[in-house]
Order: structure tokens, then sequence, then C-alpha cells
């Protein structure tokens, strides 16, 4: 990934830990992805978790903040993925853990923070395709096992 915001973990770095939460969020039998412009990725919307904020409160934040719905309603937690990369930018290793929630939305009107250059609506299978990392992969077959409860 080179030149891009991460890059392979090195082993010899400092390491430091991020706490992020995030949503699964359907409209109808469609869900959203978000494809981030620097890193050439389809990816769910998710954010880091401030100090004091809950993860629902986060996760509904940082889905708000990314892709403009407002009307957002979070049900079950998903559960967590951990996964460990290089920040050139902070020159360590960031191991990140990321709590989802299954989420749903009427709202029609999508409107992308800057870091985006493009949104879709998608079934499951097309999602699972289009998402680069294996844990973004697995979220969304748990969000699939779980879409009764939507």
């Amino acid at each position: 990934m080179g030149g891009g915001r991460s890059e392979p973990y090195r082993p010899g770095a400092p390491i430091v830990a991020e706490l992020a939460a995030g949503a699964v969020v359907y409209r109808g039998d469609q869900l959203l992805l978000l494809h981030e412009e620097a890193e050439d990725r389809w990816c769910l919307p998710k954010g880091h978790v401030d100090p004091g904020e809950s993860l629902e409160q986060a996760a509904l934040r940082e889905v708000r903040e990314e892709t403009g719905l407002i009307d957002v309603r979070l049900g079950r937690e998903l559960g967590e993925v951990s996964y460990r990369f290089y920040s050139p930018s902070k020159e360590r290793n960031v191991h990140k853990t990321g709590v989802y929630f299954l989420g749903t939305s009427d709202d029609g009107e999508v409107r992308t923070e800057r870091i985006f250059d493009a949104f879709a609506w998608v079934g499951p299978d097309r999602a699972e395709e289009l998402v680069r990392f294996e844990s973004d992969r697995e979220v969304l077959r748990r969000a699939r096992l779980r879409s009764s409860d939507r």
C-alpha cells in the first residue's frame, strides 16, 4: 500500500492502541459502503471513540459524520475485529480494535465526508466482493446472520 495512510505492520516499530466504532447500515435489503479515496478501498462507516463516549454513541456519531445520514438506528452489536498496520504519519504501528453494530436508516440522501469520493448501496454479496479486508467481510457475514433483528 506504500504511499497511503497505512502500510504493512513493522515488528520493530513502536505500537499504539486505537478503539473505533461503526455500523453496517441497511436500507431495506441493501447496505452502505463508502469508498476511501486515499487508499482506493471500499469500507464500512466507523471511526475513533472519543474519551467519555460509549461505543453506541461513537458508532452513531461516526456514521452521521461520515455519511450525513441523520436517521440512523442501531441494533445489536455485531462484535469486534482487531488488526495491525503501520501508520507512516504517526511513525508507529497501530493495533486497532473496531466494534460494529447492525444499523438501519430510511434517510435517502448520503453526504460523505471529504475523505470519501463515492458511496454505494449494495446487496450483502456485492459488499463482500468490494471490501478489501477479511475483517470487513467477517463483519458483513455477522450482519447478514443477524439481519433478522432489523
